[in-house]
């Protein structure tokens, strides 16, 4: 297959919205992800790689909680929202169910914090951050970043991200000194999503006309809800046990050289992670076998090229966040790079090989097995030869035995060698008959804040 750069501007008109909306998306996340590149090295200097690598494994923690408050809720919203973007009733309904089902899960998780607080001693040695980097989760719930991904207005939730994140910015050089204001810096980051969220519902009642209110959730958006949030967990659960494991035996300083890695390919991985997202509202309408493997052809590219950008520019990059005291970041991130390549093949078989065909159970096996494949190489590691740098490889082949997996049930049950298997949006069953489903675990799930700030 060739590219042709003299189709590309009326490929672009063709398919406007499908550009345009992966434009926001994908500018969002960059923004978010310069913003936590630029800010990383005054925060190394005032808190201090071990407060600053505290503040993550925090979060990090709290990201596992937060999985009970989304609990798979946004992906089945999203697509009855792609399905029904003009019907008011419908929208109105379904935003009110989630966000009343957000709250009371939120609810929830308060109580689960509480028992932390008096079981685990390192927990309730920072109760009060812990507690502040949670209510950040009222922020998501607020902000039905799905909603507008469903009608195809990303725009808006960019700009109102954005804007309110650039708002904390100089609270940030005013207030935060000392390794002792970690706790400010707590607080300032958690301003941003909370605000932009109450800006978001009045917009949806006066801008929208949404009847947006506590709203009883029916038993059946908990039933959709449930296979997709093991899905969402297993995934989550993966990503955040890396960093738990080099907290719990390693150390915080460490915890803050990962997150630099982390930060090195967050720009890349932001840029392709949302290609499936923008594309998939157009395919499960209408998906073919060829739209599909030429995705599969582009994004392989897109994969390999990032991860040789990373390799030869992650170097400069780290002593310039970084300096020489944290140059173990830059191995770090070039292992990481692959992974990119890993998610875009992996996305595709989830977005337009399995969800289109109601195979949303293959998703959940596939989490299992990549969950179950990390957590036996990390325990290998560290009973024979503690090692970040072995712990990222782990994670990483974890990704490999992902895509194996999906390359094996896609050629088991050849759901890729005749077109009538894909269904469009006309023929997909109702969410009463599904059972089975899941969805992708990724950042717009649940917002990484170490990552984004």
């Amino acid at each position: 297959m060739t590219l042709n750069p003299m189709k590309l501007p009326n490929t672009i008109r063709h398919h406007r919205t499908i550009f345009e909306n992966y434009f926001f998306m994908t500018f969002l996340q960059i923004a978010n992800v310069l913003i936590g590149i630029l800010l990383f090295p005054y925060l190394i200097g005032t808190l201090g790689k071990d407060m600053y690598g505290t503040f993550v494994f925090i979060a990090s923690n709290i990201n596992l909680l937060g999985l009970f408050v989304t609990f798979g809720f946004d992906f089945p919203a999203l697509k009855k929202i792609s399905l029904n973007p003009d019907d008011r009733e419908i929208k109105s309904k379904t935003v009110s169910e989630v966000m009343t089902a957000k709250l009371i899960l939120f609810l929830a998780g308060i109580f689960a914090l509480a028992v932390a607080v008096v079981a685990i001693p390192f927990v309730r040695e920072n109760v009060l951050i812990y507690a502040i980097v949670y209510a950040m989760s009222l922020g998501q719930i607020l902000m039905p970043y799905w909603y507008f991904q469903g009608i195809q207005k990303i725009k808006f939730v960019t700009y109102v991200n954005i804007g309110f994140r650039l708002l904390i910015i100089p609270f940030i050089f005013l207030f935060i000194k000392t390794p002792e204001d970690l706790l400010f810096y707590a607080i300032i980051i958690s301003i941003a999503p909370f605000c932009g969220g109450l800006f978001t519902i009045f917009y949806l009642q006066y801008k929208e006309h949404l009847n947006v209110r506590l709203l009883k959730p029916s038993r059946q958006i908990f039933r959709d809800a449930l296979p997709f949030f093991w899905s969402s967990a297993l995934g989550t659960v993966k990503q955040e046990l890396l960093t738990f494991l080099i907290g719990t035996f390693f150390s915080m300083d460490k915890v803050a050289i990962f997150d630099l890695a982390n930060k090195i390919i967050a720009a890349p991985r932001m840029l392709t992670l949302k290609i499936n997202a923008a594309i998939f509202p157009s395919m499960i309408k209408n998906a073919t076998i060829a739209k599909i493997k030429k995705i599969f052809r582009y994004e392989m590219w897109i994969g390999f090229a990032i991860t040789v950008c990373v390799a030869a520019l992650g170097y400069p990059a780290v002593l310039l966040l970084g300096g020489r005291d944290m140059i173990e970041a830059f191995p770090l991130s070039v292992i990481l790079s692959a992974t990119i390549f890993l998610w875009l093949i992996v996305g595709c078989y989830i977005n337009f090989v399995f969800v289109p065909q109601n195979r949303y159970y293959l998703v959940t096996k596939n989490q299992f097995t990549a969950l179950i494949s990390f957590a036996a190489m990390s325990a290998l590691v560290l009973a024979i030869h503690p090692s970040i740098f072995l712990l990222v490889v782990a994670f990483t082949l974890s990704h490999v035995a992902e895509w194996a997996y999906c390359y094996w049930v896609t050629k088991k049950e050849k759901l890729l060698t005749n077109a009538n298997t894909i269904t469009n949006a006309n023929t997909i069953t109702n969410a009463n008959t599904i059972t089975n489903a899941n969805t992708i675990a990724n950042a717009d799930i649940i917002t990484n804040a170490n990552t984004n700030e």
